[in-house]
């Protein structure tokens, strides 16, 4: 079916016609493609696997807010201790599996003496997954 404006047959005349045959051919192509796999595929070995569960118990590490106020005193999650207190506390969390996440938060006017010592003490009990807290800038 065509549609012509006007009765001269020139270049201008709007052809609404759709050619199906590009179509048809790509259907025809895929079709027989699945036919020709399709037995392949269902000629398989039968086996019976072997069922397990794939899914992994993580223990999600528990997370330690340690503070150093701008005195020098040290929190562990809010409570109060001092240095040889935090060296019982670090050694009891290095020991545990997964360590715990240490999340350091030291007061911006606080000696950088008081943050060293708490580092170094955070070392030697063997922790590892410490992180520094800070505000972002506005």
């Amino acid at each position: 079916m065509s549609f012509h404006l006007g009765d001269d047959q020139n270049d201008n005349a709007i052809m609404a016609e759709i050619n199906m045959t590009p179509m048809v051919d790509v259907m025809l192509v895929l079709l027989i493609i699945f036919i020709i796999t399709l037995p392949v595929i269902q000629q398989a070995v039968k086996v019976e696997l072997p069922k397990a569960n794939s899914i992994r118990n993580e223990v999600k590490p528990e997370s330690v807010q340690l503070s150093i106020d701008a005195k020098g005193q040290i929190f562990w999650n809010s409570a109060p201790i001092d240095l040889k207190t935090f060296d019982g506390y670090a050694e009891k969390a290095a020991q545990k599996e997964p360590q715990p996440d240490i999340n350091l938060r030291a007061d911006k006017s606080v000696k950088y003496e008081y943050v060293a010592q708490v580092l170094a003490a955070s070392r030697r009990a063997g922790l590892t997954k410490l992180g520094f807290v800070t505000e972002p800038d506005k």
